[in-house]
């Protein structure tokens, strides 16, 4: 015996049409989804390029420069204080609590700290005030950080030091600038950071903000 393929009913034939349609619109507007989907992320990732953070500092990919924020070079500084110098058995100077201003004209940053002299010649309690001290901004590539540079005594008041010891007061400040600050880093570029797209970059032109300092970058 012959069989024949008995055909399916019309109504059941035009379901089955139906479902390949449905199943060929969904696939299509799952296509469009994950498109946009994709698309989306492109814009978010234009979006937040420019500014990328890494090890704190802020890298602009636009304008190839790294920012430094205050609080970040005041946590460096910190880390310097308190601090107490020697000189000789006569005349020891105690340095606190620095606080940190910026110089764009000049393109320096001012570090006043609080300070304390004693001298053994002179009786009573030790001097108390305030010492300001001025500092340019340079890059070591051996260290890969940005250094303090030629720090200069800005101001010197403490209390009740005659005026006739100013000069050595000055001479003084000028002595402690240099041991206290002179090369000392603010911020430390990890190697990765020096590093993008592939290719090596290296800092060049510190300059100092109202409120921080951003140094460029540029390909090796």
């Amino acid at each position: 015996m012959i069989s024949r393929r008995t055909p399916f009913p019309a109504d059941l034939s035009n379901t089955i049409d139906n479902i390949e349609a449905f199943d060929a619109v969904a696939s299509a507007a799952t296509s469009r989804r994950d498109a946009l989907r994709l698309a989306a992320a492109g814009l978010l990732g234009l979006a937040l390029a420019p500014l990328v953070r890494s090890a704190n500092a802020a890298y602009n990919i636009w304008t190839g420069e790294y920012t430094m924020t205050r609080k970040e070079i005041e946590t460096a500084i910190d880390k310097r204080f308190p601090t107490t110098l020697n000189y000789g058995q006569l005349l020891s100077v105690a340095l606190a609590h620095p606080q940190i201003g910026f110089n764009p004209q000049a393109n320096r940053i001012t570090t006043q700290v609080d300070a304390q002299v004693q001298n053994v010649l002179l009786q009573g309690q030790p001097l108390a005030g305030v010492l300001a001290i001025s500092s340019a901004l340079k890059y070591d590539p051996v260290k890969r950080a940005v250094l303090l540079d030629n720090p200069s005594v800005e101001r010197v008041d403490l209390n009740g030091m005659p005026a006739a010891y100013g000069q050595q007061l000055t001479s003084i400040g000028g002595s402690v600038a240099q041991q206290v600050l002179n090369q000392y880093p603010i911020y430390t570029f990890k190697p990765e950071q020096l590093r993008y797209g592939g290719r090596e970059v290296e800092p060049g032109a510190i300059t100092v903000l109202p409120d921080g300092i951003k140094v460029e970058v540029k390909t090796k």
